[in-house]
């Protein structure tokens, strides 16, 4: 398997790295796999077309597709069925051959990554409900959503920049998806302003999946490791904090709400749930919820530096990248109890 130039990380960023995984050992796995190029995966959306016959176009095209999770036969992997085992390159496909794709531009499949693919599986939206999508561009989420709940019930597709939510509706569009409705707004001041003039509308589900700093992004996007910086990681947190206190303000007693981000920072991932779980608003009225995933992550950290972070805390889901051969995630189940 080809592997690219050791990528230049910068010196806080290791360090910080290194006192998460603890062992040199895995440490040095974690280095190892950001060499390696990421696997090429899709979504089949089952809005226009079954994960079988889709498998069968594609097929037909020399492309080699598995299917790694059998209780999800929508997740799909593609190499190329002569180059599945090349050294030269991981899959063997052309650069943008995924999204030229006549398959792909009918909207028969949305390119997504495995650990994206996550944060819906674990808030498991069901038919004619009504739901919350905070930060939604580019859409990956939102129609993989839409798809589970069969275009039925009202997910609300949220999204502050102009240039991403022009993206998110022709993804939309493309993938045939019916059942959604774009706003345009500020996160937190979205639920706000549900909450002070539209005080009855409450959701059954919210997905926030955040803006962060990208750590867990290394492997397909190696400039993220230019523009970390400590500021902007110590910023977000602020960001995330606010987005989740509000958010859970509008979710319905008895409704989920999945916070997740694509970044590895305790302060963007522990340490927000945390901050949740201890604020005066919420004490008592929400609990953590173990989740169920096709692979296997790591529990939540209880400790990072100088803080040490609630017990339930542990229920958050790490997805590391050499553990399951993916990017790196974090996600936790948050459900609104009283």
């Amino acid at each position: 398997m080809k592997q690219r130039k050791p990528m230049e990380l910068k010196p806080l960023f290791v360090e910080r790295m290194k006192l998460l995984f603890e062992e040199k050992e895995d440490f040095m796995k974690y280095l190892e796999i950001l060499k390696k190029p990421e696997l090429k995966s899709i979504r089949c959306n089952t809005l226009k077309i079954s994960p079988e016959r889709l498998k069968k176009r594609l097929e037909k095209k020399g492309w080699k597709i598995t299917q790694p999770w059998k209780s999800h036969p929508e997740v799909m992997i593609v190499n190329r069925e002569e180059d599945a085992n090349s050294t030269e390159d991981r899959g063997g496909l052309l650069p943008g051959e995924l999204g030229r794709a006549l398959e792909h531009l009918l909207g028969y499949y949305y390119i997504q990554e495995l650990a994206s693919m996550l944060p819906v599986i674990a808030l498991n939206p069901k038919e004619n409900e009504t739901i919350l999508d905070l930060c939604s561009a580019p859409g990956s989420k939102t129609t993989q959503m839409a798809a589970k709940m069969k275009n039925t019930g009202t997910i609300i597709a949220n999204e502050v920049s102009m240039s991403r939510l022009k993206i998110l509706a022709s993804n939309l569009e493309r993938c045939g998806v019916t059942n959604t409705i774009i706003t345009r707004k500020d996160g937190i001041a979205f639920c706000r302003k549900i909450k002070k003039y539209n005080p009855e509308l409450k959701f059954d589900r919210i997905l926030v999946d955040a803006p962060c700093s990208g750590e867990g992004t290394l492997r397909s996007n190696p400039k993220t490791c230019l523009m970390w910086n400590i500021k902007t990681v110590k910023s977000l947190s602020r960001i995330q904090k606010q987005l989740v206190f509000s958010a859970i303000e509008i979710l319905k007693t008895g409704g989920e709400l999945i916070y997740s981000t694509c970044t590895h920072s305790p302060e963007e991932n522990e340490e927000v749930v945390d901050f949740i779980l201890n604020s005066d608003e919420f004490k008592g009225r929400i609990k953590i919820e173990k989740i169920s995933l096709p692979i296997k992550p790591r529990e939540g950290i209880r400790k990072w530096q100088e803080k040490e972070y609630a017990e339930e805390v542990k229920y958050s889901c790490r997805i590391y990248p050499h553990d399951n051969d993916t990017e790196g995630f974090f996600l936790v189940k948050i459900k609104k109890i009283k």
